[in-house]
């Protein structure tokens, strides 16, 4: 069974390096429902009556779907802010209340949802306009007709009748990720199928296409002399995620409506335009923070929350390698300060998060100082490349290193095969990430903390569990015995394959932090001074694993075991605080600073969350160690005792 979980992880991690973490199929149909919603109710009520029955039954079906489906989402801090917004929605849809407050309860909903099961909400590039009009005529225009107006050849026969693209009040409401959605997964009850079956990018380019269609060339034109002439549009579209996320209806809470209308009809139809100008990096993370304070302000709290974590996730953490090798205090305290503004949204008062907010402007504005140049110089980079694979190699070292020594201590060498090849799988796999991040794919902020935490937390846990193993068999003072007599059972095809499992994500969960550090430094140029920090530590991580064997070989094996076990607990202990750190970063956990000292080497950080979690490792790792030496203490007493 260890061994099944063991697995289940290793795959669970695999996955989230390659590709941002992704939610489960259930919270897309949740918001789909949702969107649907927003966009539709309009249609069942108006002035508090109902004008359509069959359109209004629908209605409080699919917000009792959405309830539904919402208790089936796995457990996370945020699942019931997410049931009471639903709650709220289908109390509003009962009383009937105006179309207006219904979507603005839809989309509180779903802003809730997306912060806390992430799901993609843009495409990987600027969507081919021209594929779309192809896929929109292959596999739409039947029912929806040529121009999307509804009136395909099929339409006549459908119940209920194709929806009109053309149909510009509808479309004020709609976003392209509804449409993408609606596309992906086709609306229950309805003639419309899914079309999963379709690539992700000719769904995005269908979705775009279809967003043109209510609109038309003038509109387009005005667009684009909007879009060139005035700056501050370019700040409410900042990237495609904004594009395929915003609607008219929600545009125009900011700038006038016809302004807003001929803005998405022409970023729409040209959504280079919009890549054109993302912002990138500490641009980014400045931009999403002032986004995340407006949105506090117009009390939008879990909106203000997501932007907030976005600016940390998107902006701020691809550039963290270069701050970190250039000034490391500076970046604990910009992590800290952006944890500490996550909590004083979620618990604070609005003063309390401007203040946090302006002390991260402030940490800001000297990260920009300490990047100074584009390029970093050589010794910079060197120190970076030396400092960052020594940090990241030296617990994985110590981890397999410990491995190793218990097996020979047992003389258990044909077991050393898998710890082996757990550790040069984890390197192989570690050279494909780098070679996916380098040309494949955009490793995103939230994989990378997820990957980080989820493997910390997981070699913790177990890290304890042999720990107060190898304790009990040294307090025992039967190790000798117990080698003999007991490991060469013990040691079973399957255990052998969790040592494995052990290794490669001990090792790998390093090697992956470890390509994303090196990634960012490589931009600087200077490539020959991280061939030597690389390198250089590289020997140093040699020189400790043979000072380790070496010392380990030579140690009693009772004293051997019995500082191991130790050692393994206090090792133990870090990672869980790193562990829960990362999921902190991400998003996972809360976060609820406290006045305490950052430790990075100890994995302590000043959070509740994190102590609490060392606090119990800690007492159970105390608690098992204290037992363990009572038992032993017992059996000598009774082995004394006259017969």
């Amino acid at each position: 069974m260890l061994v099944l979980v063991w697995t289940l992880l290793l795959n669970a991690a695999l996955a989230m390096a390659a590709e941002p973490a992704q939610s489960p199929a259930d919270a897309r149909q949740v918001w789909q429902l949702l969107d649907y919603l927003a966009v539709d109710y309009g249609g069942a009520v108006a002035d508090g009556a109902v004008v359509s029955a069959s359109e209004y039954a629908e209605m409080l079906d699919f917000a009792d779907s959405a309830a539904a489906q919402v208790k089936r989402l796995p457990p996370h801090a945020g699942k019931a802010a997410i049931e009471v917004a639903v709650a709220q929605l289908r109390s509003a849809i009962e009383r009937k209340t105006d179309s207006a407050e219904v979507g603005r309860l839809a989309h509180a909903a779903n802003a809730l949802l997306v912060a806390a099961y992430p799901i993609p909400v843009a495409p990987r590039k600027v969507p081919d306009l021209a594929r779309g009009a192809a896929v929109y005529a292959a596999q739409c225009a039947s029912c929806h007709g040529a121009g999307g107006a509804g009136d395909g050849p099929l339409a006549a026969r459908l119940e209920p009748r194709p929806i009109a693209f053309t149909d510009a009040a509808r479309a004020a409401s709609r976003s392209l990720m509804a449409l993408h959605q609606v596309i992906t997964q086709g609306v229950p009850g309805t003639s419309m199928p899914a079309f999963a079956a379709l690539s992700d990018d000719d769904r995005w380019a269908a979705a775009f296409y279809i967003g043109t269609l209510s609109h038309d060339a003038a509109a387009r034109a005005r667009g684009e002399k909007a879009w060139q002439q005035d700056a501050s549009l370019k700040a409410r579209f900042p990237d495609l995620a904004a594009l395929t996320t915003m609607t008219e209806r929600a545009a125009s809470q900011t700038v006038p409506a016809a302004t807003a209308r001929d803005v998405i009809a022409y970023l729409r139809s040209h959504p280079a335009a919009v890549e054109g100008g993302k912002p990138a990096g500490l641009a980014l993370a400045r931009q999403r923070l002032q986004d995340s304070l407006a949105a506090l302000h117009a009390g939008r709290r879990a909106e203000a929350t997501r932007l907030a974590l976005s600016s940390y996730l998107d902006g701020f953490e691809p550039i963290e390698p270069v701050v970190g090798a250039r000034d490391p205090a500076l970046l604990a305290a910009v992590e800290s300060a952006m944890l500490a503004y996550r909590s004083a949204l979620s618990t604070g008062t609005p003063a309390q998060a401007e203040a946090a907010a302006a002390h991260i402007d402030t940490l800001f504005a000297r990260v920009d100082a300490a990047l100074g140049d584009a390029n970093a110089d050589p010794a910079t980079t060197y120190i970076g490349a030396l400092t960052i694979l020594l940090r990241e190699g030296l617990e994985a070292l110590l981890i397999v290193i410990g491995m190793i020594a218990v097996l020979r201590k047992g003389g258990r060498q044909d077991v050393l095969r898998y710890v082996h090849a757990g550790w040069a799988s984890a390197l192989a796999a570690g050279a494909v990430t780098w070679a996916a991040a380098t040309w494949l794919v955009a490793i995103s902020g939230a994989s990378r903390e997820v990957t980080e935490g989820v493997g910390a937390v997981f070699a913790a846990l177990v890290l304890l569990s042999v720990g107060m193993w190898m304790h009990q068999k040294s307090s025992a003072g039967r190790w000798q015995s117990y080698l003999e007599e007991k490991l060469s059972a013990a040691m079973t095809r399957r255990s052998a394959w969790a040592l494995f499992a052990l290794a490669f994500i001990a090792v790998y969960r390093e090697v992956f932090e470890t390509v994303l550090f090196y990634s960012a430094l490589a931009a600087d140029g200077n490539g020959g001074a991280l061939l030597g920090g690389f390198a250089t530590a590289v020997v140093l991580l040699a020189i400790v694993a043979w000072v380790m064997l070496r010392t380990s070989a030579r140690m009693p094996i009772g004293k051997f075991f019995s500082a191991t076990s130790v050692f393994v607990a206090v090792l133990a202990v870090i990672l869980i605080g790193k562990g829960t750190a990362a999921l902190q970063e991400a998003g996972w956990i809360g976060v609820t600073p406290i006045p305490a000292p950052r430790i990075d080497l100890l994995g302590m950080y000043p959070t509740v969350q994190t102590l609490t979690a060392q606090a119990v490792v800690l007492a159970i790792a105390l608690s098992g160690y204290g037992l363990n030496l009572f038992n032993a203490r017992s059996r000598a007493g009774t082995s004394r005792r006259p017969t």
